[in-house]
């Protein structure tokens, strides 16, 4: 999978979600919401949050869950000019973008920014300090 988060800081709260038995999942992979607690790979914007998967999950064993941080500091890709301090929301496959007034009802936001960005670049974005 190409735009892998790097932990950066530990992350204190992790969080058992349901997966589908069959999909492989990358370790330190973006997820959204899907369902009651079902939890996939993100894939566009206004995705829900639903953390970011501290194992490699194969897919095809017989399991349905992995474990996921819904905190910790991590380097992420944003495909956007983002200010320091500014919150974020899922924009892609492990893409985070600067977050607008209308995500805050949707509850999409998952991150607040601790570097800023000009553009597509690689920024520290501290996960769950938002929620």
């Amino acid at each position: 999978m190409a735009n892998e988060l790097v932990n950066i800081e530990l992350p204190k709260r992790i969080v058992n979600r349901i997966v589908d038995e069959a999909t492989a999942i990358p370790l330190y992979t973006l997820m959204k919401l899907s369902g009651t607690n079902l939890a996939i790979i993100t894939s566009g914007d206004a995705d829900v949050y639903a953390g970011i998967t501290t194992e490699e999950f194969t897919g095809g064993e017989g399991l349905t869950h992995v474990s996921c941080a819904l905190d910790g500091v991590w380097d992420v890709l944003t495909n956007n000019t983002v200010t320091l301090g500014a919150l974020v929301n899922i924009q892609a496959e492990n893409t985070v973008s600067a977050a607008v007034e209308a995500d805050f009802p949707l509850g999409t936001v998952c991150g607040k920014t601790e570097e800023a960005a000009s553009g597509a670049e690689v920024i520290r974005v501290r996960f769950g300090a938002c929620n």
